[in-house]
């Protein structure tokens, strides 16, 4: 450490600064720093604290630890000369490489390091140097190191500037300058650009050809397997009012065949479903598939509640597992497109001119490889709660079928930014609709907001708990006025 011991004038206003380390001369004129060491007359080795005396000859005298020691500041040599300095070698990705002014270096080599020296016989300890790159440096470095090391350089021109100074503080007047420039690589120039908006116009056009051709075909299909599906669904039907005589036992039946039709509410991790029917058979269901790579989970509701909901979730039922599972539709929005297509084509069987009955519904996936959640709904949103508070994805605000001579939909596809400990949420209107309290009110969603955010962060089978008390506690007395379902997950961790 350099410790000042102490500080003497001369009579040329000049400052003499004695430190542990020798001495130093201040001019005050110039603000250079003159270094005095053994090898330029001092032997003192370091000044002793206040050891200091200027006589009537103007001679100062300090001591040191080798006794004391006169200077004639009159005396001391002129120094008009800058110090030599110079750029030596280049290394190019740490290894030797020539580098003259104006060279092109390619977009890999960009690891570039300068060796250069400044020459001092009289004092070479006491060499600076101060290096700047225009380009990436914004100010010049100051060090008594002789090299400059640049990794990762981006593409762009650079002047790489040194320059020194001697024991008598004089520093070059113009610094040594090597300019380059570093190639961007084959992807960022114009014509590789222009080649690629090339290429990228004739695929698109390419595949939007293939497109309409393959959706006349599928919809062709698609006709023949709605009639044929159709005609399945009503020889069940007859089927099944043959075989049962007993309303009730009728519809014990359907039920048994919604909840086969049903996965298991523990069919993946971290996952809970609430699923409250309000008669023995429900039109609300809840849709899941695991096809290797992806995970997908469906909450939907169909028109009506009972056996006509039930019936409805029997067709959507079997539409989602044909578009997904036979069909390889793996985008929730194009999954929603397609199920729109199934529906109303399955309901224009009994009217040509308009469709009354539809479903609502919240599809989310989950990319295993990819691990992206993405989300689309029919009216139904997403509730995404992370540390206590909840976002909102809403649906598209149309339903799946109901047509009545409106535009074609397109469902919009939305991507969940999901993390650690966060939640996800998708529930049918049962919920938010059901009467009750003091003053038999719908429950409402900012209820469920303020519920959610107090709940996400415990065990799913203790949320699903939660939810089911606030509910039941809600309604009291009150009848259940429909379906209910509640899904939350957070598998995708």
């Amino acid at each position: 450490m350099n410790s000042i011991n102490l500080l003497q004038p001369d009579s040329a206003g000049n400052l003499f600064i004695g430190t542990n380390l020798g001495l130093n001369m201040y001019e005050v004129k110039t603000g250079r720093v003159m270094s005095f060491t053994g090898r330029n007359g001092f032997t003192g080795i370091e000044t002793r604290p206040n050891a200091s005396y200027a006589d009537a000859r103007g001679d100062l005298w300090f001591g040191t630890a080798n006794g004391a020691i006169r200077l004639n500041p009159t005396r001391l040599p002129p120094v008009m000369t800058e110090p030599a300095t110079h750029i030596w070698r280049t290394l190019v990705n740490y290894e030797t490489f020539q580098m003259y002014d104006g060279i092109r270096l390619a977009h890999t080599q960009n690891r570039i390091i300068f060796d250069f020296l400044s020459i001092c016989l009289v004092n070479p300890e006491t060499v600076r140097y101060q290096f700047m790159l225009v380009g990436s440096d914004e100010d010049w470095v100051t060090t008594d190191q002789t090299r400059a090391l640049y990794s990762s350089l981006s593409p762009g021109k650079y002047v790489f500037r040194v320059r020194a100074s001697n024991n008598y503080g004089y520093w070059n007047e113009e610094p040594v300058e090597l300019s380059f420039s570093i190639s961007g690589p084959i992807y960022q120039t114009a014509w590789f650009m222009i080649l690629c908006i090339t290429a990228l116009v004739a695929l698109i056009y390419l595949y939007i050809s293939l497109r309409e051709r393959n959706l006349r075909r599928e919809k062709e299909h698609l006709e023949k397997k709605v009639e044929e599906r159709t005609a399945e669904v009503v020889a069940k039907s007859i089927e099944l009012e043959e075989k049962s005589r007993d309303t009730t036992a009728s519809i014990r039946y359907a039920e048994r065949i919604q909840a086969a039709m049903l996965p298991p509410e523990n069919f993946f991790n971290d996952t809970f479903v609430l699923f409250m029917p309000k008669d023995i058979v429900s039109g609300d269901f809840y849709w899941m598939h695991d096809s290797g790579f992806k995970q997908y989970i469906a909450a939907v509701d169909c028109t009506g509640h009972g056996v006509p909901g039930a019936f409805m979730s029997i067709i959507g039922h079997n539409s989602l597992n044909k578009i997904v599972r036979e069909g390889g539709i793996s985008r929730p929005s194009e999954i929603l497109d397609h199920l729109n297509i199934e529906v109303v084509h399955a309901l224009l069987q009994r009217s040509e001119k308009a469709v009354r009955d539809g479903m609502d519904i919240s599809i989310v996936s989950y990319d295993i490889l990819e691990h992206d959640v993405e989300y689309a709904g029919a009216y139904q949103p997403l509730y995404h709660v992370r540390d206590g508070k909840v976002t909102i994805y809403r649906g598209d605000r149309f339903p799946i079928g109901m047509i009545d001579g409106q535009a074609k939909k397109i469902f919009t596809n939305r991507k969940v930014d999901v993390m650690k400990g966060d939640m996800l949420y998708i529930f049918t209107d049962g919920f938010a609709d059901q009467f009750g309290g003091e003053e038999e009110k719908k429950f409402k969603t900012i209820n469920i907001r303020s519920l959610l955010a107090e709940i996400y962060s415990l065990p799913a089978d203790e949320q699903k708990r939660m939810l089911e008390k606030a509910i039941r506690d809600w309604m009291g007395d009150v009848p259940q006025v429909d379906d209910i379902l509640f899904i939350g997950t957070s598998g995708y961790r």
